[in-house]
């Protein structure tokens, strides 16, 4: 995997919504400070604030802000401003952008994962970490930062999560949101999970619906030969139905048993606030009974 050059000072960002619309400039403006703040330059998308529908305006719109942030060679890396839904729509130009220029940063997360995915694809690594939009506690900017910044190794301690399943495995950090990495299968950018510690989270799913998309991509052989599950936040995800409750933990520990491999359940990853910012594609060591995830940077 290719890295991008880390976003030092005086890196050139560009901003941009190639998903759901923003709420209004103000979470723009926000954005913009933000990114300032680390001494970046903003460059911002011209349709970042564009509208249409459950879009952050047109295909063509979105496209448009977002290629020209992967082919202008002042760029140096692209913050997405939100997830919501969309990106997918755009992956088919995305490739044939990604394979005439340099490699450069990408980081958000939720419906990013798809444009996670076409930079796996490429052979570049990404970033999921908070989108531009969201406000930072000092453990989330502090571990984006040295994240895309620094880009060292690190140890990352996950304190409060569970051991679903002990062990250890070393493999490249590949995966998102459940939803986007389901609703992937069967195309070209499918996540490519062999070797891999996967990495998952979701919001506002029912837990059923979880379980059908755990199920999907084990019957699709998508887990086959994986590492290690690095599972993040299920959040507003509730465990009952109408006909019924089942815990998330136990879907968990179900694909686990039968994939068995270390796992670890509620790592600071997904929907919250204090969250891991993670290379997707760089290698890492889970020590799920240690609870640590060790990420190797060259």
């Amino acid at each position: 995997m290719r890295e991008p050059l880390p976003l030092r000072p005086g890196a050139r960002v560009a901003l941009v919504s190639p998903s759901g619309p923003l709420a209004g400039p103000h979470e723009l403006e926000h954005a913009v400070v933000t990114a300032e703040s680390f001494g970046w330059t903003v460059a911002v998308g011209e349709h970042a604030l564009a509208r249409a529908g459950y879009f952050a305006g047109h295909d063509a719109q979105r496209a448009a802000d977002l290629l020209r942030a992967i082919e202008d060679e002042a760029i140096d890396g692209i913050w997405c401003l939100r997830g919501g839904y969309g990106a997918a729509r755009l992956l088919p130009q995305v490739d044939a952008a990604l394979s005439r220029t340099r490699p450069k940063a990408l980081i958000g997360y939720s419906d990013i994962t798809a444009l996670h995915a076409a930079w796996q694809r490429a052979g570049v690594v990404s970033f999921h970490g908070p989108t531009a939009r969201s406000p930072l506690t000092p453990f989330s900017q502090a571990s984006l930062l040295h994240t895309v910044q620094v880009g060292a190794s690190a140890t990352l301690e996950a304190a409060h999560a569970e051991v679903v399943r002990g062990g250890r495995a070393t493999g490249r950090l590949a995966g998102g949101n459940l939803a986007l990495v389901a609703s992937l299968c069967g195309t070209p950018w499918a996540p490519d999970f062999r070797d891999a510690l996967v990495v998952l989270e979701d919001i506002g799913e029912a837990t059923y619906r979880l379980d059908r998309m755990l199920t999907q991509l084990r019957l699709a052989g998508a887990f086959d030969g994986c590492a290690g599950l690095v599972i993040g936040h299920f959040t507003d995800c509730p465990d009952t139905s109408e006909d019924g409750s089942r815990p998330m933990a136990a879907l968990v520990q179900e694909v686990a048993d039968q994939l068995q491999v270390p796992t670890l359940l509620g790592v600071p990853i997904g929907h919250i606030a204090e969250q891991w910012t993670l290379p997707f594609g760089a290698p890492a060591t889970l020590d799920a009974d240690a609870r640590q995830l060790h990420v190797h940077r060259s």
